[in-house]
């Protein structure tokens, strides 16, 4: 007699998934000793010493940096269900970053709401690298607003999607990517050459996360008084304008949801952009931090939902023999 069975693999890491998820809206993040933060420290001994001005130091580099994380995550895949389950669990609070940037951005808008513009100014860095110093509260809403946009996919939906795809590995695997391109992935006369390897397998890596946030995003529009119909429009329509290739995904279509226009010129020390407008709508305003935290939560949910589904639905089935079947 034949029988179908799922991979053994499926329900523990779909079960961790959804815990991990769960423990990132409740237990608050270590002040120290944070492993991604540890993996981050690393990373930056790894890079004094192997930088050089060069394309190839940087493939070496991320190579160095990324492997071993997603070993360790393959390491933690031995053993029963439960062990797989509990480390699933962990790994995906370690890696999830939503709770963490929902609290930021809550912060930011209690000090706009009590008139204290400085002390805005100063939480906005631990957001987004932009440069804070000239910034009114219109100009610190927005980029609040893009911040959480972004990060929604970047903190959340894509190590769950990699978490589901890839298990364990995938959640450290990506985690160690993004935190890369957060070190040396940005544009400056060191990180030119060095950090490009890093950039470019950051953006591949979040390409079909952005995306899906983009389609969770839309459907939950609702949730923040928006029209999924018109949240999609505004992705369509601005999504490829931004010069990210994620970034504007995430941001137009909540610039959609929330009815507000965003991009605009942003400085980085002594780099300036200007970015195109992403929406039709009005500038954001301190309110609009808490509708895009309120959004931004839904697609959390859903995203923890998704990749659940999908680690279920996606396990290969097999046929084994019962057993003292000839």
């Amino acid at each position: 007699m034949k029988t179908k069975h799922r991979h053994s693999h499926a329900w523990p890491t779909a079960l961790g998934l959804l815990a991990g998820a769960a423990l990132d809206r409740i237990l608050p993040d270590p002040r120290r000793g944070h492993p991604v933060a540890l993996f981050g420290r690393a990373a930056g001994l790894l890079e004094q010493r192997v930088h050089r001005h060069s394309y190839a130091r940087g493939v070496v580099f991320t190579v160095l940096a990324t492997v071993p994380a997603a070993g360790l995550g393959a390491l933690a895949e031995r053993g029963g269900p439960v062990r797989r389950a509990v480390l699933a669990g962990a790994a995906t609070w370690a890696v999830v970053g939503g709770a963490m940037l929902g609290r930021e951005a809550g912060r930011i808008a209690d000090a706009l709401e009590a008139g204290d513009l400085e002390g805005a100014r100063g939480r906005l860095p631990r957001l987004c690298g932009r440069d804070p110093r000239a910034l009114g509260e219109k100009e610190i809403a927005r980029a609040t607003v893009e911040s959480v946009a972004e990060n929604t996919s970047d903190a959340v939906v894509a190590p769950l999607m990699w978490g589901a795809l890839l298990g364990v590995p995938g959640l450290l695997g990506y985690r160690a990517v993004n935190t890369l391109d957060a070190m040396v992935g940005h544009r400056s006369p060191r990180y030119e050459r060095f950090g490009w390897a890093s950039a470019r397998l950051d953006d591949v890596a979040n390409w079909a996360p952005a995306r899906l946030t983009a389609v969770l995003a839309a459907l939950a529009a609702s949730a923040v008084g928006g029209d999924p119909v018109r949240s999609w429009r505004a992705r369509s329509r601005y999504g490829g304008r931004h010069p990210s290739p994620n970034a504007g995904q995430c941001e137009a279509v909540f610039a959609g949801a929330l009815d507000v226009r965003l991009g605009g010129t942003n400085t980085y020390g002594d780099r300036t952009e200007h970015r195109p407008a992403l929406g039709d709508g009005r500038r954001p305003d301190v309110h609009d931090i808490r509708r895009a935290v309120r959004l931004a939560r839904v697609v959390n949910g859903s995203a923890a939902a998704v990749a659940a589904a999908v680690v279920v639905l996606a396990a290969p089935t097999g046929r084994g023999r019962v057993k003292g079947e000839e």
